[in-house]
């Protein structure tokens, strides 16, 4: 019996943190809109950075997509940073009509200094005010530019569009995964008044934010550890629900495996690395903002969150066998609520049919997910078709 229940509450305890955090982002997200009683001001010129590694394939696509949006009173510079291309993304990039840096660095590598050298770039144009990231497999809706340079004439510090896929059929689970995460989450923080995240591309940074506080994320997960720093200044993420940039989900699995690796190994690094700097900054410090953060941080993927709560369920122990059907239920009703404010398709709600054989399948990411998390990941383009 004590084994039980020492087994039992061991598992509960490694998740009570994500379920506390699901909770407060299904409430969030079904709670109706904050209006923002702000008059926008004058706004100089809008700078949009496109990282690119070895986008040969992608990039004209993008420059075009970005090129059709009407530009914002104060003009658009559009500026693509070629990182250590081995092809010719920089000259297709250059015949689409987009301005082009080449940055040449073998030693270091990665999207968080291509965008570093990027923002220094712009930002020694006084015109510029705000800079915005696009990824170069990416399209934008036609007000792209106008809703994100509103939004900086209105006072924010920082902004992160709808993040979309642009090819849900490829994999309808990992769509769905998509609107929870990219969606319904920001929502849900930007309801309670929370900085709604970074989710790395589609968010936009003002000029006095980076002047004081550099970009300087060095992580695969740059966009998350950046936030960290922002939330930590006192700075906050807006979230721009009218509009949305979209890119391709990959086409194989062996893309999917590198891809995933990447996301969550990184992810896992930044929870060993930052959350217990994070807990212990809360207790000293009574700071609340942090406190969304840290349960980011601490909220697992989901596939992985319901194995878990699938093997606190089978531990047989009363009281934590009961946390665990609560809180699989939970689980559901944050899924649902997602569907509900992301705008799913009905091929979205039959693909959840398959969610029980993709957590039971999830333990095969699992060594190359801690491989990752275990060093410094170089930046490796997702292959696409």
């Amino acid at each position: 019996m004590v084994l039980r229940a020492l087994l039992g509450t061991t598992a509960a305890a490694a998740t009570l943190p994500g379920t506390l955090e699901l909770a407060l982002l299904t409430v969030g997200s079904l709670r109706p809109k904050r209006p923002r009683a702000t008059t926008p001001g004058p706004f100089g010129t809008l700078a949009v950075v496109i990282p690119a590694h070895d986008e040969a394939g992608g990039i004209a696509g993008c420059v075009a997509s970005l090129r059709a949006c009407p530009a914002p009173s104060g003009g658009v510079r559009l500026v693509v940073i070629a990182d250590n291309c081995s092809d010719d993304t920089a000259e297709r990039a250059r015949a689409a009509g987009a301005e082009v840096l080449e940055r040449h660095d073998p030693v270091n590598r990665g999207k968080g200094f291509a965008l570093e050298h990027a923002f220094a770039h712009v930002l020694e144009d006084p015109a510029v005010e705000a800079v915005v990231v696009v990824d170069a497999d990416t399209e934008v809706l036609p007000n792209f530019l106008e809703v994100t340079a509103a939004a900086f004439a209105s006072g924010a510090d920082a902004t992160q569009a709808r993040y979309l896929v642009s090819n849900p059929e490829q994999d309808r689970l990992r769509n769905v995964a998509f609107l929870a995460f990219n969606v319904a989450r920001p929502m849900a923080r930007e309801r309670f008044g929370l900085s709604v995240g970074i989710l790395g591309n589609g968010f936009g940074l003002h000029r006095r934010v980076l002047e004081a506080l550099p970009y300087t994320a060095r992580s695969v997960v740059e966009d998350l550890e950046y936030h960290l720093m922002l939330v930590r200044e006192g700075y906050a993420v807006r979230f721009l629900e009218d509009t949305a940039v979209a890119a391709d989900l990959p086409t194989s699995k062996a893309a999917e495996t590198t891809q995933r690796a990447r996301w969550e190994g990184g992810r896992l690094r930044m929870l060993r690395t930052h959350a217990p700097a994070l807990l212990g900054e809360i207790l000293r410090t009574r700071d609340r903002r942090l406190v969304e953060p840290l349960g980011e941080l601490l909220l697992l993927p989901l596939a992985t969150h319901v194995g878990l709560l699938g093997v606190t369920l089978l531990i047989p122990f009363p009281p934590t066998q009961l946390y665990a059907a609560a809180a699989l239920g939970l689980v559901g009703a944050h899924v649902g609520a997602s569907l509900k404010v992301a705008g799913a398709t009905a091929e979205d709600v039959k693909a959840l049919a398959k969610a029980p054989l993709y957590v039971l399948g999830k333990a095969r990411f699992m060594p190359s997910i801690l491989k990752a998390s275990q060093k410094q990941q170089a930046w490796v383009r997702t292959a696409r078709d």
